[in-house]
């Protein structure tokens, strides 16, 4: 018993949705697509989940998040898929795959043949029995990647009204789900064993600004240790959480955001793996010429980097590296490298910050830290190779996105401090070297435009989407 289509995508998550509505675009018929995934429902835009999905009034749910929302585009319901002839096939895991026969086997036994495959499987969140640690599995500890996920935390916290949270994590999600759980008016001590948050990311410097706000909503930090274990009701309830360093932090609830692993293992020994994903070319073309992987799960030769692979955990890239991917499949003639520029955003309480680019070299910090309106750029071989803004407006992100792109010699660290965003915002116009800019050519000069116009659609977007603060 089997089914057999000419495309398969197998994931659900955010790379499916836009892969979906790009095979639609480029005109695929009626009964070519499948996508098998192992949630309920149709993919949907995974940020809403740590976002508007936890706010405890008007929350977002489903149909209002589905992909391609995100980007400001067309809301692909399951009707749309319908409409569109592309098989969504749900609840259903896949056990195996044979990349040579160009198979794959589900729970139930069915085999689903293809022609192309792209794998978009994401990655799942690391547990805590993975560092040894029992108990994740008590009513009252959740984590965060999916919708049933999710659902779990809102009805978690709406039995913690006024009482105490635990996040476990300093990073994306753990920042997130802390900002969530002060909405929800629950008390929360955020744990993690870095110097501060967001670590892999924030300076030091940066980092001080969020902890010192998120601290004026209560949030309490403790830092440079680790959970140990968990108390217990006998129920089995979590009712504190016992740290290395020996201190006891009771609580109501625990969230865990301790980092995720890519779901590469239908792959492994089939498919080249590289720095945790699976490796591909620019074309999002595996090692196997009838496999492409997207997503949270590849790892991408990024040209800004000078082609060095990278895997990148953001929903920015996600979506880019679906279409290209189908941009390859269909049109392999018409279709470049992958020219992706890395970029990272968040908005918490009143705060919205982006990220463009690389943070290595030296940094170099500007803005009013007191007010808000702050950002910092990496400099690398003299050289403008990663750049970050709190609280800018759309030309602000464009100009910095554009700076990062074409890594634009930063002379004299003086005039960058003191000039911050000024400092790339000069429409291109060559400046005196004791002004601190100076551009191998103009910045907007024709070569540029095809390269940075996709920065400068997702920037803008972002900025109108944060602003009229829509929830997806």
């Amino acid at each position: 018993m089997g089914r057999a289509f000419v495309y398969v995508i197998l994931g659900g998550g955010v790379a499916a949705g836009y892969a979906a509505l790009e095979f639609s675009r480029r005109g695929i018929a009626p009964g070519e697509l499948c996508i098998i995934s192992e949630e309920a429902a149709a993919p949907y835009e995974r940020p809403a989940l740590s976002k508007g999905f936890l706010l405890p009034e008007a929350p977002a749910r489903l149909p209002a998040f589905h992909t391609c929302v995100g980007s400001n585009d067309q809301r692909l319901t399951p009707k749309w898929y319908t409409e569109q002839g592309i098989e969504l096939i749900l609840g259903t895991q896949v056990k195996s795959a044979d990349v040579n026969r160009k198979t794959l086997t589900t729970a139930t036994g069915e085999t689903i043949s293809y022609k192309t495959l792209i794998i978009a499987t994401g990655a799942r969140a690391l547990k805590l029995e993975e560092f040894g640690v029992r108990g994740s599995d008590a009513e009252n500890v959740c984590y965060l990647r999916n919708l049933a996920d999710a659902t779990r935390l809102v009805n978690t916290m709406q039995t913690c009204n006024e009482e105490n949270a635990v996040v476990i994590g300093g990073g994306y999600i753990g920042m997130e789900c802390a900002a969530a759980l002060v909405t929800n008016r629950i008390k929360v001590t955020m744990v993690f064993p870095e110097a501060h948050c967001m670590a892999r990311l924030f300076t030091p410097k940066i980092a001080d600004f969020y902890e010192a706000y998120y601290e004026s909503k209560g949030v309490n930090f403790i830092k440079g240790t680790v959970l140990s274990s968990f108390e217990n009701y006998s129920d089995g309830k979590v009712t504190a959480v016992v740290l290395r360093d020996g201190t006891r932090v009771p609580t109501n609830m625990v969230v865990v955001g301790i980092g995720i692993r890519p779901n590469t293992g239908l792959f492994e020994g089939q498919l080249v793996i590289e720095k945790g994903g699976i490796k591909v070319n620019g074309r999002m073309q595996s090692s196997n010429s009838s496999v492409y992987a997207v997503g949270d799960v590849a790892t991408f030769p990024v040209k800004l980097f000078g082609n060095e692979c990278r895997r990148l955990e953001h929903v920015d890239s996600a979506r880019k590296s679906a279409r290209h991917a189908v941009s390859a499949i269909m049109s392999p003639d018409k279709t470049s490298d992958f020219d992706y520029l890395p970029f990272f955003y968040s908005r918490v309480f009143t705060l919205s910050w982006q990220f463009y680019g690389d943070n290595t070299g030296e940094v170099i910090h500007y803005g009013d830290f007191l007010a808000g309106r702050f950002g910092a750029y990496w400099v690398n071989k003299g050289r403008i190779v990663g750049a970050f803004l709190e609280g800018g407006n759309r030309e602000e992100y464009e100009a910095i996105a554009n700076a990062v792109k074409l890594k634009i010699v930063a002379q004299d660290k003086g005039d960058v401090e003191k000039l911050g965003v000024e400092f790339v915002s000069n429409g291109g116009r060559h400046q005196e070297p004791n002004n601190g800019l100076v551009l191998d050519k103009p910045l907007y000069e024709w070569q540029a435009t095809a390269g940075v116009a996709v920065a400068l659609s997702v920037a803008a977007f972002a900025y109108w989407y944060g602003r009229r603060r829509q929830r997806w």
